[in-house]
């Protein structure tokens, strides 16, 4: 065993096994389509509370996923080693809408494509899925929804809510009503006609109408 053979480092062989071009290129395209995976993030979100910190972890899931493949690609033994680390990681944060999964899935796709010298897939696969993400997200298959909660002295002033609500908006249906000693509770589905709301002021004047509450709905209906 000569000197040399002492100090002789697998470790030192591996560091220049993905080459400093290969590194430079590979994390810049993925902070670039990163970014661009967030800018349609931003455009298309239909949530209640909108979450910048989930719009930096997209750019930061395809670096990373760039970064781990350019390193299992470079060597056989360490993608084994990845695959058992990577299996025992658990995630524990909740996915509030259902979108958010098709955001984190492009973004580490598109880190692994750009890793695997894919560029243009990567590239283009990424500004179609953008169109389509922009295209059919921000599309208004009808009008928004509301709920009005009424409450009524007596079956007298429901029916004439209930006439006076049907003639001021485009649909207006009963989803649920509950009727005590003293008062009737109505809530209706509707759709507006107009972005106004002043039928709610009408309303709520009413001989026998205790009160009007107008509610926007974010969430999906059919029909």
């Amino acid at each position: 065993m000569t000197f040399n053979d002492i100090f002789k480092s697998s470790f030192l062989e591996n560091v220049m096994s993905v080459t400093i071009l290969d590194m430079v290129l590979g994390m810049t395209l993925a902070f670039c389509l990163g970014s661009f995976i967030f800018l349609v993030y931003k455009k298309t979100f239909k949530g209640v509370m909108y979450s910048a910190s989930f719009g930096v972890t997209l750019i930061a899931l395809t670096m990373i996923s760039t970064l781990v493949i350019l390193a299992v690609t470079s060597n056989v033994v360490l993608s084994l080693g990845m695959v058992g680390a990577l299996s025992i990681v658990r995630f524990r944060t909740a996915i509030k809408e259902p979108l958010d999964i098709a955001f984190l899935f492009w973004s580490i796709a598109v880190g692994i494509v750009l890793a695997a010298g894919m560029i243009p897939l990567a590239v283009f696969g990424s500004v179609i899925i953008g169109l389509v993400m922009v295209l059919f997200v921000n599309k208004k298959p009808h009008d928004d929804p509301y709920i009005v909660v009424i409450r009524c002295a007596d079956e007298q002033s429901e029916d004439t809510v209930r006439e006076s609500l049907t003639a001021q908006v485009h649909k207006a249906v009963v989803k649920s009503k509950t009727v005590t000693a003293d008062e009737i509770e109505l809530h209706y589905e509707i759709r507006l006609k107009s972005p106004s709301t002043a039928f709610v002021n009408e309303l709520s004047r009413q001989q026998g109408v205790r009160s009007a509450v107008l509610v926007s709905y974010n969430g999906d209906y059919m029909g």
